[in-house]
This record gives structure tokens, C-alpha cells and sequence, in this order.
């Protein structure tokens, strides 16, 4: 069973039915003792990190979640999903998680011709070989903040938007892009089929 946490994000019944329609079981839940007894975890997260860490503290999913990504079980986030597992966001001058070292940036693309937020097709460039997605695919990115790593390695696909990017972040049991695979057609939907489908 997949558990896709719901941390009031605008995104959140897309990427649920997204998960269902790649044949995954899925459930949606804010029950921190459902989030314990899935097999895998789903944080999809759209709007401001503050308010997102907030609710992840009231509803008592912040500590579980930290709980059960140490205990191995197998992790995707997309958009605030990922920058939440970072030490810090500019953003509101906020913690996240810790879980990864590093932190979160305003997108500065140093060209007045890019808009910020980054929003709309973007291509993506593979550091290392991924299962759902190849080096040259085009995702859908909606965000205005972007992680840094404080370790490179961390770093599994890049973007561009006058400047690269960190476009997705792997790691042991973890997973987690700042694009939208629930936006992202048939190659979002290749990716979360991966995911799902993976032992």
C-alpha cells in the first residue's frame, strides 16, 4: 500500500489518481499510524514551505515520516516533498526536515527574459541511470525555489532556467523531484509506475 500524505496541497488528488491509474494501491491519509503501516510513501506538496511544515508538525506527520524514511521504506517527493527534506529554506526563513543536508534557494535565473516562477516543459539531464525517466525527458515544472545539496552525489537529474538546477535528488530509499510527474504525461506517469511497481 502506497500512502500519499496529505498535507493540504493543491496537487494532492492528482497524484492520487495519477498513482491509481498506473495500477497502484493507494491511499490518501493525514493518520500518522497509517502513514507507519505502509509499504511506501507519497509526499506531494504545492504552495509555501512554512505553511507545509506547519501541518506536517500539527497533524504529527513530521516525526513519523523522518521515523520511517531512517526505518528504509521507500520515499517520493515532488515539489515541497523535496525541499522539505532539507535543512533550511529560504522561504519564509524556515526549517525543514534535515534529512538531507543542504538547503533551498530563491531560482535566480540572472536573464530579466525568464520568469520567475520557473513554470511550463522543461528537459531534464540524467547524472546517473533512473528507472521511469531517461536523460532528455521533458517534465512539467511549476516552483519558484530550488534545492542545493550540500553533497553533490545526492543529485540525480538537472534542469536549466538560466541557470542548472537540481531537478530531482536520489539517495538509498529516497526519491524526490522538483518537477511534476503528475503533470508530466506519459513520462510522469512512466516514473510513478517505477515507483510503484518497484520491490
Amino acid at each position: 500500500m502506497i500512502a500519499v500524505l496529505d498535507v493540504c496541497s493543491g496537487n494532492l488528488r492528482s497524484v492520487e489518481r495519477a498513482l491509481a491509474h498506473v495500477g497502484a494501491d493507494v491511499v490518501v491519509t493525514r493518520d500518522p499510524e497509517v502513514v507507519r503501516r505502509a509499504d511506501k510513501l507519497v509526499v506531494p506538496g504545492q504552495g509555501a514551505f512554512g505553511v507545509f511544515m506547519r501541518h506536517l508538525a500539527e497533524r504529527g506527520l513530521g516525526d513519523v515520516l523522518c521515523e520511517r524514511i531512517a526505518a528504509g521504506t521507500p520515499y517520493l517527493g515532488i515539489c515541497l516533498g523535496l525541499q522539505v527534506l532539507f535543512e533550511h529554506s529560504e522561504e519564509g526563513d524556515c526549517a525543514g526536515l534535515g534529512i538531507l543536508r543542504g538547503t533551498v534557494e530563491r531560482l535566480v535565473p540572472g536573464d530579466p527574459r525568464l520568469k520567475i516562477p520557473h513554470m511550463g516543459w522543461n528537459q531534464v539531464r540524467a547524472k546517473r541511470p533512473l528507472p521511469g525517466i531517461r536523460d532528455g525527458d521533458h517534465v512539467y515544472f511549476v516552483h519558484s525555489y530550488r534545492v542545493v545539496p550540500a553533497d553533490e552525489s545526492d543529485i540525480a537529474l538537472e534542469a536549466e532556467h538560466g541557470v542548472r538546477f537540481c531537478a530531482a535528488i536520489a539517495r538509498d530509499n529516497l526519491f524526490a523531484c522538483q518537477f511534476h510527474p503528475e503533470k508530466s504525461q506519459a513520462v510522469g506517469l512512466g516514473l510513478l509506475r517505477a515507483f510503484a511497481e518497484a520491490a
